[in-house]
């Protein structure tokens, strides 16, 4: 990947001009221009409309500056600028206008000049950007090196993803910020999370819980969860071929979580942090778990198997079960969880559940600024019925469709019982179409808008 503190540079650097302006602007703006350019800027039919570029020259050759127009909608695209930074020609940019929030285009070109390396794809070379005046370019790249690494971590192939490697991650993340870790495995796993063994047992691969924390004892305590499923076969409910294209990305909410992480402990934010990862493959093999199975969990309630390709409940289950027992005053879990979420709210925007009405609208306030879209889901406890078992204390799937991540949701419910606060996201961690700032790929999801709640609240 391109590093972003390279991409965007201290204030105090020099750059070409690049003016940002839209059609209402242009007329009056224009006036300013000297004859040549404003006969250049005639020739190539710029008017300021959104999406125009007119790179002036000057006259050794050189770009003298450049005009990009800005839509002046209210719903424009704040990232949209940001796909400058591999359309112009390399150099520095000093960027200036009216009327634009120069925080998220900054961030937006740093996160636009992302590419996914090491197998071979040539990175390409991007323009730069002195960061504007006014700009927290701290603040900035602490948002675009968390989003990098998480669309690192989901974009990586399985065969170079597993387990281990997100242990690895995690051991190095926590080096990085001085935090513990410790690791459960083997038959320790299989007494104390016995879901999270019972998944991950069919894989050569094994399976583990990873268990990270920071900060101060006394402060208050935040928990994250994040699903490791490094990928999903389906088990013995076998997915398609094209259903298993992209269960490299199973991973997202592990991913996602240890990105929020890197932004908390980065920050220096005055929480006592936990972060939980059963890690796992759901492979298959002679002893993998069967559909009709009654698996115990680490809550002692009982799971009777409707699926096993709904195996992401069943490790979050176990790791939602342990982070409860610590009552802490905000659980988050980030899971891919089902794709009825995106049936529901498409790729783009990350459904959360809570009961928590303040979080919910902290969250919802602070994704708008963020531009880091989610939309709150119900905890619709009739649904229950839909995955009741004759013979357990729940199914992990239920019969039929219906509600499909509403039912994932009440699943998860029942193993969080103490904590004083929890939400729980349904996330997809993949973005199938580009667009500025948000390249085909891995994908970090309601990371910016978390971090900026949990700051607010916390700070």
């Amino acid at each position: 990947m391109t590093a972003s503190s390279s991409v965007l540079l201290a204030g105090k650097s020099t750059g070409v001009n690049l003016h940002l302006l839209d059609e209402k602007s242009w007329s009056s703006f224009k006036r300013q221009l000297a004859t040549a350019t404003l006969a250049w800027a005639d020739a190539h039919g710029f008017r300021g409309m959104a999406g125009q570029v007119l790179v002036v020259p000057g006259t050794k050759g050189n770009v003298e500056r450049v005009l990009a127009g800005v839509s002046c909608d209210a719903d424009r695209d704040p990232f949209a600028v940001g796909k400058l930074c591999k359309t112009l020609p390399p150099g520095t940019y000093a960027v200036s206008g009216d009327g634009v929030d120069f925080r998220l285009l900054a961030l937006g070109w740093c996160l636009e000049a992302y590419a996914f390396g090491g197998y071979g794809k040539k990175i390409p070379t991007v323009a730069k950007l002195v960061c504007p005046s006014g700009v927290d370019r701290t603040d900035v790249l602490r948002c675009a090196e968390a989003t990098a690494f998480v669309r690192d971590l989901v974009n990586a192939p399985a065969s170079d993803m597993g387990p281990d490697e997100l242990e690895q991650a995690a051991r190095t993340l926590a080096k990085a910020h001085r935090a513990t870790l410790s690791v459960t495995k083997g038959k320790a796993l299989e007494k104390n999370f016995p879901m999270v063994h019972a998944v991950g047992r069919a894989s050569s691969r094994e399976p583990r819980l990873i268990d990270l924390s920071w900060g101060r004892l006394q402060a208050p305590r935040v928990t994250l969860v994040g699903k490791g499923v490094c990928f999903d076969t389906g088990g013995l409910d076998i997915k398609p071929a094209s259903g298993m294209l992209l269960m490299k990305k199973d991973m997202g909410g592990a991913a996602n979580v240890l990105g929020l992480a890197q932004m908390i402990m980065g920050a220096k934010l005055p929480v006592r942090l936990r972060v939980l990862i059963p890690a796992v493959e759901n492979a298959i093999s002679g002893n993998a778990f069967r559909p009709g199975d009654v698996l115990r969990s680490r809550k002692g309630l009982s799971v009777e198997i409707g699926n096993t390709d709904a195996e992401g409940r069943l490790v979050l289950a176990d790791a939602l079960a342990l982070a409860d027992e610590d009552a802490p005053d905000l659980l988050i879990d980030m899971a891919t969880l089902t794709g009825a979420a995106r049936v529901a709210l498409g790729p783009d925007i990350a459904p959360f559940y809570t009961d928590d009405d303040d979080a919910a609208k902290e969250l919802m306030e602070a994704a708008e600024r963020e531009i880091d879209p989610v939309w709150r889901m119900p905890f619709w406890k009739p649904y229950y019925r839909l995955i009741d078992s004759s013979i357990a204390d729940i199914n992990n799937a239920g019969e039929g469709g219906f509600g499909g991540s509403i039912t994932a949701a009440l699943f998860l419910k029942r193993f969080v019982e103490r904590a004083r606060s929890y939400v729980h996201f349904d996330i997809y961690a993949w973005t199938p179409t580009p667009r500025p700032a948000r390249p085909k790929g891995g994908e970090a999801q309601a990371m910016r808008a978390l971090f900026t709640m949990i700051r607010e609240r916390y700070a």
